[in-house]
């Protein structure tokens, strides 16, 4: 069965998206492929089995043939229920499990409907499916921060309708009507207190029809959402039973070591294998176009092997690159191409506010490229099983991996299947498929299963890297020092452009005006435009995407701003923020929740606060951060970072806090020590060693308060990265006076 099954046993909208090399397979029928439906059937032993359909609360009948094979309706089913004879529930899932907590918060939504312990769920990681597909983004993608947003009502549907469905069943057998009957904790019980168990009622339950009407219960009536619940897979993570991508064991696998170009671009001319075939481990070596894979026993026999490759590359128009070049062309771009930039926003008129101002600001922000250094380097298992391909992979895209699989083998979609492991960190790197036509080449040539993995330096040399970025603000006040125009230029690279080409031709790039475009403060005249410049190479999403970089900008230009206003009115940059945010409530709450949490302006004798604000992913969120700068090195030290933030409903308080820590961690290391450098072509990062993250013991105190909400669910993976770096860089300008347009602060000979 595709999947990987665990919870206390061992083991475990983006509409014509098309990466480079990438075959998607457009839409077909409704219905899961019937070999693909068999595997899952058999697997639950019969027993009731819903869709969860695009249109959850379609009133259109979905009824249950008496094979147990749901007829195909007219729209794409996207994940799977499966209540066995036995009793055993299983939720099939579309979505990657990368620590975020899927595995568990989606189990939730269900279970609260179902009226089961989320306990008694186990979690399956689903095949490539457009029954997966996530509605938000229009493919099986886990990202962006949509997979509570989209399971929220669609997953709770799909419990709320398995349980009509039971107690159906139940009053048909005990002869009574359902007002009668109650479902509590995975059984139906009667008035007289005699109770049937799901199991025992799951076969004649799959023959019902779909209920006419679903209600869903209201959030004050919840049990489970919104209560601390254990996650499921916390046992198989920690008594090393969970599998991992570099985990995967197959009958008769091998192991391959992988040789790409240290020139970003450049392809293999020749190469010597003499020496390196010579070892007596050494399986084969595969010529690819762009890379060098030793197949041995072993992954360290491999590695070994491949250093004795003799290898010449073609690099001919790559080695200019570098990146002195990179940003000299993203300013003459903002210099001289401006006048083609598209609008993102524009409120009032802003030129003409400006040409008007008594005052004006201007100040030119820098955002490096970045890489992703998740902590499982990329991988992937491939085995050939007749005419058939499976890949085993850490991945975030299962049917762009299945379309990248099928390109390199040269056969159809539908015979390869995706088995997804768990995922060691993500962050946008495993949307990339890259890494798995290697492997696919590999184990075909080879006839055996291969599993290819990178190493850290492959890893950290030939990611796919966050866009970097030049970005022009600019500020117009009145003769009373009102702020009267506020106007941001983005300059950088489209991701999008690649992804989803057909989306860009139409509209400008969503994911390049993240946390500019929603600009919030009170000002009459606002533009935001974006001038999409490449840089001759691909770039990728990173966690949060533009929210980082354009957060960053807005945020420190904002402080700017309040420190030159205050000067006159005597407000500070918590105060002047606050006061343009009348008609913000939601971004107004978040922002005096954090600075009343935060002490705001009583920081401890040697320490400064800085703060920031922002809105993403349907989250409203502040961080106040708080430092120190020691005196004779000019280090900064964070020791605190405080958090409110505005999520909707939460569905597990405990997982919301693990993310939001998680996130700063993650964007405070960015802050510090994150950039990728680029010299004739060749990453100069390759470790951690020259790409410094925390140590734990480098980590501030994380203070985190959650409003009460009762919105729906706000995406919460990402938020709270973006936010970092403005807040500790405000908090650095009010320790100094000094003001940081550039990251990282390690430039700045500040850590």
């Amino acid at each position: 069965m595709s999947g990987t099954s665990f919870n206390n046993l061992p083991g475990h909208k983006f509409s014509d998206v098309n990466a480079p090399g990438v075959e998607v397979p457009t839409a077909g029928p409704a219905s899961p492929g019937r070999r693909d439906f068999l595997r899952y059937s058999a697997a639950v032993g019969g027993g009731l089995l819903i869709g969860i359909t695009l249109d959850a609360c379609s009133d259109k009948p979905a009824e249950l043939a008496a094979s147990g094979v749901p007829t195909a309706p007219s729209i794409q089913q996207n994940a799977w229920l499966a209540i066995a004879t036995d009793g055993e529930i299983t939720f099939y899932s579309g979505q990657s499990e990368m620590g975020q907590g899927v595995y568990t918060a989606l189990p939730t939504l269900l279970a609260e409907e179902l009226e089961v312990p989320v306990s008694s769920v186990q979690v399956v990681a689903g095949p490539a499916g457009e029954q997966f597909i996530n509605d938000l983004l229009g493919t099986q993608v886990t990202g962006g921060s949509t997979s509570v947003r989209d399971a929220w009502v669609k997953l709770r549907t799909a419990g709320a309708e398995a349980r009509l469905r039971l107690v159906q069943a139940a009053a048909d057998r005990w002869g009574v009507p359902v007002t009668q009957l109650k479902a509590e904790n995975g059984t139906v019980i009667n008035a007289d207190g005699a109770q049937l168990g799901y199991g025992e009622l799951a076969e004649a339950a799959a023959q019902l029809p779909r209920p006419e009407n679903i209600s869903l219960k209201p959030n004050s009536t919840f049990r489970q959402i919104g209560k601390p619940q254990h996650r499921l897979d916390s046992v198989a993570k920690t008594n090393g039973t969970a599998e991992y991508g570099i985990d995967v064991r197959r009958p008769e696998q091998v192991y391959g070591a992988i040789v790409m170009c240290p020139v970003l671009g450049g392809t293999l001319a020749s190469v010597d294998i003499t020496a390196a075939r010579s070892v007596y481990a050494v399986i084969d070596i595969v010529q690819l176009e762009t890379a060098v894979v030793v197949v041995a026993n072993t992954w360290w026999q491999a590695s070994q092997a491949r250093e004795l490759l003799d290898i010449t590359w073609n690099t001919s128009g790559h080695e200019e690159t570098d990146n002195a070049q990179i940003f000299a062309g993203l300013k003459q771009a903002a210099e001289t191409n401006m006048g083609a930039a598209q609008v993102a926003r524009s409120d009032g008129a802003v030129d003409a506010a400006l040409d008007a101002a008594t005052e004006r600001m201007e100040a030119v922000y820098t955002l490096p490229l970045l890489a992703h250094a998740t902590m499982e380097p990329m991988n992937c298992t491939a085995e050939f099983e007749g005419d058939e391909l499976h890949i085993y992979v850490p991945t975030q895209v299962q049917i762009m991996a299945q379309g990248a699989a099928a390109a390199a083998a040269g056969i159809a979609p539908e015979q390869v299947h995706v088995h997804t492991t768990f995922l060691g960190g993500g962050f946008g790197r495993r949307l990339e498929v890259d890494f798995i036509p290697a492997a696919v080449k590999a184990a075909q040539q080879v006839g055996r299963p291969v599993q290819l993995l990178w190493d850290r330096e492959d890893d950290m040399t030939h990611d796919i890297y966050r866009p970097p970025a030049r970005d022009l603000c600019s500020a117009g006040f009145d003769s009373k020092g009102k702020l009267t125009a506020w106007k941001l230029d983005l300059v950088g690279p489209s991701i999008t452009a690649r992804w989803a080409p057909a989306v860009v031709a139409k509209m400008i790039d969503p994911f390049a005006i993240e946390a500019a475009a929603n600009y919030p403060y009170a000002v009459e005249n606002v533009q935001v435009r974006y001038l999409r410049h490449e840089v001759g190479f691909d770039v990728g999403f990173w966690r949060s995407v533009s929210h980082a970089t354009n957060c960053f900008v807005a945020e420190s230009f904002m402080d700017e701003i309040a420190q030159k206003v205050g000067a006159k009115t005597g407000e500070d940059s918590y105060q002047y923020r606050r006061s343009l945010l009348k008609q913000q409530p939601l971004w107004r709450n978040v922002l005096e929740l954090a600075a009343s949490k935060a002490g705001w302006g009583q920081p401890a004798k040697g320490r400064f606060q800085g703060i920031a604000l922002m809105e993403g992913y349907n989250t409203y969120m502040a961080q106040v951060a708080e430092v120190s700068i020691d005196a004779d090195s000019g280090h900064v030290t964070v020791h605190k970072i405080t958090c409110a933030a505005d999520c909707g409903q939460v569905i597990n308080p405990g997982i919301v806090d693990a993310q939001i820590q998680g996130a700063i961690i993650f964007g405070l290391s960015a802050a510090l020590w994150g950039e990728i450098n680029i010299e004739a072509g060749v990453v100069q990062e390759s470790n951690f060693d020259n790409m410094r993250i925390l140590r734990i013991n480098e980590i501030p105190d994380i203070d985190i308060h959650i409003v009460d909400s009762n919105r729906d669910p706000g995406g919460m993976g990402e938020p709270a990265t973006a936010l970092v770096a403005p807040a500790v860089c405000n908090a650095i300008y009010a320790a100094t006076g000094k003001r940081l347009r550039s990251l990282p602060l390690s430039r700045h000979g500040m850590s």
